[in-house]
């Protein structure tokens, strides 16, 4: 098809020109957010505004800031991703000991994960400008975790917060060993034809994170 419009343009065969190279934008056009930004309070901001819920915690009292928000729910089975920062903080460990039925990505099975009620993560970035946790799914750290359960905890290291998705992108593309990631702004949502929003029928229903600090 296109070499017929180029026939008719009089171009015969003559090769595409290359694209030119797109104009270098300075970072105050382009960007809302500036690196030296207060990224977790912004993060906070936005991810309130998408319906996900925040809590604040030292590493010291992150296992019962999580067994709090667990009680807050009517969650019995619990799934943990096998996470260093989970062992250096004994969530695993503090979690069972509250008397839920608790258990890690390599102790079962994706289809067993079905029957958990909470998936518990750590992250790989967090978006300060959109809100957004992003997960890198791994051998330990099945997909599933964050997508199945009707709920999801996520625990947030202030190092990993990133200002927008440009440095995100940048980030994701310096990766050696990058395949997919997880985006997550929120609880589930979607809407019908009449635009009757719905949260939880495609992912979690609800999605807390927690900000170590």
């Amino acid at each position: 098809m296109m070499d017929r419009v180029r026939r008719a343009l009089g171009r015969g065969n003559a090769p595409l020109a290359t694209p030119p190279v797109p104009p270098a934008l300075p970072d105050h056009i382009v960007r809302l957010v500036r690196s030296d930004a207060m990224l977790p309070e912004l993060f906070c901001q936005r991810a309130a505004e998408l319906k996900m819920h925040m809590t604040y915690a030292t590493p010291q009292a992150a296992g019962e800031s999580v067994v709090q928000i667990l009680r807050q729910y009517p969650i019995k089975r619990v799934a943990l991703s096998v996470s260093p920062l989970f062992d250096r903080i004994g969530l695993y460990e503090a979690v069972r000991s509250a008397g839920f039925d608790t258990r890690r990505w390599d102790e079962m099975t994706l289809d067993e994960l079905y029957e958990f009620d909470c998936g518990i993560t750590d992250v790989d970035y967090a978006v300060a400008e959109s809100g957004t946790l992003v997960i890198k799914p791994t051998a330990n750290h099945g997909r599933g975790l964050s997508l199945v359960p009707m709920y999801h905890i996520a625990l947030v290291e202030e190092h990993q917060f990133v200002p927008d998705m440009i440095d995100l992108f940048e980030k994701l593309g310096r990766d050696e060993d990058r395949s997919n990631f997880i985006l997550i702004s929120g609880p589930s949502k979607t809407a019908d034809i009449e635009m009757n929003v719905v949260t939880g029928v495609h992912g979690p229903n609800v999605v807390e994170t927690i900000i170590l600090r």
